[in-house]
């Protein structure tokens, strides 16, 4: 009996001490969950009043720093720069510029060059850095990304370079040339020569003049001002009686699968047996018909003689809606993998003799550019060296046309030509990118 009071009063006793250390243990928690800690001296709280609504709607990277130099707010756009890393300010001069600030509370700006994060290459990120006090703490960092802004201003420095360049060598063969002909006064078959190469000259000006003012125009002004249904194979026959003289000189054949209006045949190859009737895209007609006339007139100037450009159309499904494609296949020198990168580049020529030999400006595939662009589209190119190229211009198809095409196939099919849809299924690739259909003649060497 007397065992079992002891036992009896030893768990007692161990009960209470166990309540008893529990207690502690939570008053003890309670305690220190309530003192303050670093990291919660250093939150929005410290902010002054509305500071953090108005840096969160800022466009430029944001970054507060307390007197110790922990970032106490920083913004997504910071973080995105690699400005901050670790709660801490990243960039050495710029911490600088905020101990400074800090010290004597002048506001400071300075522009640096950054190494990219995450590339392997030696590319800057140009930043423009304004540090400032934020109340008696406080110092704050915005930053603007400068990159894009000094990008287009190198485009601008080249082509402005470029366009004097290209001024300048017509406008001194005409100096030479009517000095030579001044000269030569006396010699009639001279005479004659110098003012054919004169004419030449003034062509080439006036071509390169011409195609400034074009690109001039498609990049500042909307095209969907203007915008209208256009048909395709009324661009289509325009470009090719645009360059019918130049592709008869050359004995080069133009063969299209595009339904064109009734009239003579097209550049040598006769009416198409086949084509995708009644496509339409939606913009301003003036500019479309100059941006495949570009790809056509390029075609057929970069083609050996007695060859074949073809021009082939389809509609195509796309996110957005039903799109066109239009595709300028020739049979030409070839484009190199390096040069496809640059080719839509302002004044770029992949091989300059020749372009000078055809009267190439070296702007008509970025006109090409531009217009795809104004228009919600896009061009692509696929080449292969001594293989020949093929230009694919991808516009959006005019919607209310699309929705006649479906309230009405059985006139089309009545017309004796296969209906849209099923035409445009039919056409496959003849080439891993590009655009050649089945509908056009395969390209051949003509005798």
């Amino acid at each position: 009996m007397d065992v079992n009071a002891a036992v009896a009063a030893v768990a007692a006793i161990a009960g209470v001490l166990t309540g008893v250390i529990a207690m502690l243990a939570f008053r003890w928690s309670e305690r220190e969950q309530k003192r303050p800690t670093r990291t919660s001296l250093h939150t929005d709280p410290v902010l002054p009043p509305g500071v953090d609504t108005v840096l969160s709607v800022l466009r430029s990277s944001a970054v507060v720093l307390d007197e110790a130099d922990a970032v106490v707010k920083a913004s997504s756009a910071a973080y995105a720069l690699g400005l901050v890393r670790g709660g801490k300010l990243a960039v050495e001069p710029m911490l600088q510029m905020a101990r400074d600030t800090r010290r004597d509370g002048e506001i400071r700006q300075v522009e640096l060059d950054l190494p990219r994060r995450g590339t392997g290459r030696g590319e800057a990120l140009a930043v423009s850095a304004r540090v400032a006090p934020l109340g008696s703490r406080l110092v704050l960092l915005l930053v603007e990304d400068l990159t894009e802004a000094r990008r287009i201003e190198a485009v601008r420095r080249d082509f402005v370079a470029n366009v004097s360049h290209e001024l300048k060598t017509p406008v001194g063969a005409l100096s030479l040339l009517s000095e030579a002909v001044m000269d030569a006064s006396d010699d009639p078959e001279a005479v004659e020569r110098f003012a054919g190469r004169m004419q030449i000259e003034a062509t080439r000006l006036t071509s390169l003049v011409q195609e400034l003012i074009d690109l001039s125009r498609v990049q500042n002004d909307d095209p969907l001002e203007d915008a209208e249904p256009v048909r395709v194979d009324e661009l289509v026959a325009e470009a090719i009686d645009r360059c019918r003289h130049q592709a008869g000189t050359k004995q080069i054949n133009m063969a299209s699968n595009v339904w064109a209006p009734e009239g003579p045949d097209q550049g040598g190859g006769g009416r198409r047996a086949g084509g995708t009737a009644d496509l339409r895209v939606w913009g301003n007609r003036g500019q479309l018909a100059a941006a495949l006339g570009n790809l056509v007139e390029n075609a057929v100037n970069y083609s050996p003689a007695r060859t074949r450009v073809g021009i082939a159309a389809r509609r195509v499904n796309a996110s957005g809606g039903e799109h066109i494609e239009i595709a300028v296949t020739d049979q030409g020198i070839g484009i190199s993998d390096k040069d496809k990168e640059r080719i839509f580049e302002r004044f770029y020529r992949v091989d300059p003799a020749r372009s000078r030999a055809t009267g190439g400006t070296g702007l008509g595939l970025a006109i090409v550019k531009h217009v795809a662009a104004s228009h919600g589209g896009e061009v692509s190119v696929w080449s292969a060296e001594n293989q020949g190229s093929t230009f694919t211009l991808r516009l959006p198809e005019a919607g209310a046309v699309r929705d006649r095409a479906h309230q009405q196939p059985a006139r089309d099919e009545r017309a004796g030509g296969a209906g849209l849809d099923e035409e445009a299924g039919r056409s496959t690739p003849t080439s891993p990118d590009s655009t050649a259909y089945e509908t056009l003649p395969a390209p051949e060497v003509l005798p």
